[in-house]
C-alpha cells in the first residue's frame, strides 16, 4: 500500500486504514471463529480490517499445558502480521472496542473509529463466575495465556513456600489444588496436575514427599464431561480416581477466600489455589440492543449468523448463540463451532455481495475428546468410542495438526516427545509474580462465608 491509500489518517480521531473502493469487514476477534473468516476471504474482492487487543491469535485447547508447565506459552500463539503477510486485503490494528455504533456504521475502539459496510463480531467468550464474588476475586480462569501463566506462577509459588514451612497443614493447604469443572478443561487440568504431583513434585520438592498433596475436581452435575456419552464420562471418573484425584460429582461451590473452599453440602476443603473452569459467558461490546442477549450474554442470530434488527452486522463463534432443533440452546462453545461458522459465514457474504443464493448454517460434530494425562484420553468420533492410548494418539495428532505455525507444530511435538520418554516437563519458572486481586480481604472472607440463614 501506498501513502496515498491512507488519505484518512489525516484525521487524528480515526483509525488508519488504507482508502478502498471495495465492501469494507470490519471484524473484531482473532480467535477460531474470526481467523477461519479471514482465512476463507484471502485476498476476494472485499476489505477486512481485523480488530483485536493483542497480536496474536491462542491455541486455547492446549492452555492448561502452558499452566501446568508442559510447554512454553509462546508455542501456542501465532503473530497477526505474519500469518497475514500474504493476504492483501487484510489491515490488522491492535485495540480495543469500546463502542458499536449501528446507527453510523462504526465502531468506536481506544485508538479512533472506523467505518463499516459490514461488521463481524467473533469476540468470543470470558470466565464465568456466575455473580460468585469470592471466586472472582481470589479463583482464577482458564481463558487466555495469561490466565495460564497466573496458574502456573501461583502454583510454583504456592510450592515454595509449602517447601520452606514447618506446620504440617499449611504444607498441605498450600500444595493442594482445587479445580471446579468437570468439563474438557477441568478433566484435562487435574490429569496434568495429577501426573506433575506423581512424577514432578518427588524430584523438584523433596521437602513435600511425606505431605498429603490433594488435587479435587468439583462438578456441579452427576457426569464428568457433559456431552460424552455414559460409558466415556465413566472411563474419565476412573482414570482420575486412579490417578489420585479426588472427584466430587453433585457438589457445587458456594465461596473461596484463597485458603478455605466452601462447598454446598457445607463441607470445606483446605486449598490455596482455586482454578475455575465452570462457565463460560459472551465478550459483548457496548452499543447493541441488550434484547438480542440471552442468560449467557450470548448474541441471538439467525441461521445466517445475522443479529435481528441490524442488516449488516453478524456474529460467529462463542458470542453467537442459533436456535435450532438440535441444537434448542445454541450450539456449543468449542472451537469446532466456531471454526465452520467463520468459513460459512464468508461464503454466504460473497455470495450476498453478489446477489447469490445464500445457505443456512449447518453444524457437522466431528466428535469429542480428552486427554486425561500420558496414553489416556477419551474421544467420541461419529459412532466410535475410544478410551485409552489409541484415544491419547488420536486426540495427539488432531491438536498438533491443529497448531498454526511449522515451529510451533515442532516445538510442541518436542515437548510431548520429551515428557512422553522422560516423565519431565519443562519450563517450571516463575517469571512473574502472581497476586490475586486486592480488596477488603478480611471483610470479603467474612462476607463469603457468611452463613445463610
Amino acid at each position: 500500500m501506498t501513502t496515498d491509500n491512507y488519505k484518512n489518517c489525516s484525521d487524528n480521531n480515526r483509525i488508519c486504514v488504507p482508502e478502498t473502493t471495495l465492501p469494507r469487514v470490519v471484524v473484531v476477534g482473532g480467535g477460531f471463529a474470526g481467523l477461519s473468516f479471514i482465512k476463507q476471504l484471502k485476498n476476494k474482492l472485499v476489505q477486512l480490517i481485523l480488530i483485536d487487543k493483542g497480536n496474536h491469535h491462542q491455541f486455547l485447547p492446549l492452555l492448561y499445558q502452558v499452566a501446568t508447565s508442559g510447554i512454553a506459552p509462546d508455542s501456542i500463539v501465532f503473530p497477526f502480521r505474519k500469518l497475514f503477510r500474504k493476504y492483501k486485503n487484510v489491515t490488522y490494528r491492535m485495540a480495543e472496542v469500546l463502542h458499536v455504533n449501528p446507527q453510523k456504521n462504526r465502531i468506536e475502539t481506544n485508538i479512533g473509529v472506523v467505518e463499516y459496510d459490514y461488521l463481524v463480531l467473533a469476540t468470543g467468550s470470558t470466565t464465568n463466575f456466575f455473580g460468585i464474588d469470592s471466586i472472582a476475586r481470589f479463583g482464577i480462569g482458564l481463558k487466555s495465556v495469561p490466565d495460564a501463566l497466573d496458574i502456573r506462577s501461583h502454583l510454583l509459588q504456592n510450592l515454595e513456600q509449602a517447601a520452606i514451612t514447618c506446620n504440617k497443614d499449611e504444607k498441605e493447604a498450600l500444595s493442594s489444588v482445587v479445580i471446579v469443572g468437570g468439563g474438557p478443561a477441568g478433566v484435562e487440568m487435574a490429569g496434568a496436575l495429577a501426573e506433575f504431583k506423581k512424577y514432578i513434585l518427588p524430584k523438584d520438592y523433596p521437602e513435600l514427599r511425606s505431605t498429603n498433596i490433594k488435587i479435587h475436581l468439583i462438578e456441579a452435575t452427576g457426569k464428568l464431561l457433559q456431552e460424552m456419552p455414559e460409558e466415556l464420562s465413566d472411563k474419565t471418573l476412573s482414570y482420575l480416581e486412579k490417578m489420585d484425584v479426588e472427584v466430587l460429582l453433585n457438589t457445587a461451590v458456594e465461596a473461596y477466600n484463597g485458603e478455605i473452599v466452601k462447598l454446598n453440602n457445607a463441607k470445606f476443603i483446605k486449598a490455596s489455589a482455586l482454578i475455575w473452569t465452570a462457565g463460560i459467558k459472551g465478550k459483548v461490546p457496548a452499543g447493541l440492543d441488550i434484547s438480542v442477549l440471552n442468560r449467557q450474554n450470548r448474541i441471538k442470530v439467525d441461521r445466517l449468523n445475522h443479529v435481528e434488527g441490524y442488516d449488516n452486522i453478524f456474529v460467529i463463534g462463542d458470542l453467537a448463540v442459533m436456535e435450532t432443533k438440535k441444537y434448542p440452546r445454541g450450539h456449543p462453545m468449542v472451537a469446532q463451532v466456531a471454526i465452520q461458522q467463520g468459513r460459512k459465514l464468508a461464503d454466504n457474504l460473497l455470495a450476498i455481495l453478489n446477489n447469490k443464493t445464500v445457505d443456512d448454517f449447518e453444524y457437522k460434530d466431528k466428535g469429542s475428546m480428552a486427554t486425561i494425562g500420558k496414553k489416556k484420553a477419551v474421544a467420541s468420533i461419529r459412532n466410535l468410542r475410544i478410551s485409552g492410548f489409541p484415544a491419547w494418539l488420536i486426540w495427539s495428532f488432531i491438536h498438533l495438526m491443529s497448531i498454526i505455525g511449522v515451529r510451533n507444530k515442532f516445538l510442541i511435538g518436542l515437548n510431548w516427545m520429551w515428557s512422553y520418554f522422560t516423565y519431565d516437563k519443562g519450563d517450571r519458572v516463575i517469571i512473574r509474580k502472581y497476586q490475586p486481586e486486592t480488596g477488603n480481604h478480611h471483610e470479603m472472607i467474612k462476607k463469603a462465608f457468611e452463613l445463610k440463614n
